[in-house]
């Protein structure tokens, strides 16, 4: 089975995407906490939601018509592990941000299309993702190696 994320969510382990659209009505994310990136042009600082729960993890991102420039939000795993996300439901374009658990980045999926049902897959076990507004990262210059810390 394949770990997806709707939309942005890495929660839910399916075999294949489920058909017809989930459910808008879920409960927005309440925790906000500070994010850096130190990047070879500085830090970069975020205010970013975190996706704790299954429930959290599993909505995302889905049916946010606009993203803050300095916003985001951040899926932890407990212990780190591969993660596999989608964009179903997603209507913005989204960085994503793929962190080991040393805090340094992974790689980075840039400008993930709306809507896509294609896997979008971190290819090393990671300890978080986080998603920004799509091409935000090449904007901030934030690369492969930069440090990422938050309070998580």
């Amino acid at each position: 089975m394949a770990l997806l994320a709707g939309c942005n969510a890495p929660a839910r382990t399916v075999a294949s995407p489920p058909p017809g659209p989930a459910s808008p009505a879920a409960a927005p994310i309440a925790a906000r906490v500070p994010l850096f990136i130190r990047t070879a042009k500085g830090e970069r600082r975020f205010t970013i939601e975190v996706a704790r729960t299954p429930g959290e993890q599993e909505h995302g991102l889905m049916f946010r018509e606009r993203l803050d420039p300095d916003g985001g939000m951040i899926f932890p795993f407990s212990p780190p592990r591969p993660a596999s996300f989608w964009m179903r439901n997603t209507v913005i374009p989204l960085d994503l941000i793929f962190i080991r658990a040393d805090g340094r980045i992974a790689r980075i999926a840039a400008d993930a299309k709306p809507y896509s049902l294609d896997l979008i897959e971190s290819g090393e076990p990671v300890a978080a993702v986080l998603e920004i507004a799509g091409g935000r990262a090449a904007e901030l210059g934030i690369a492969a190696g930069d440090i990422v810390r938050w309070p998580g």
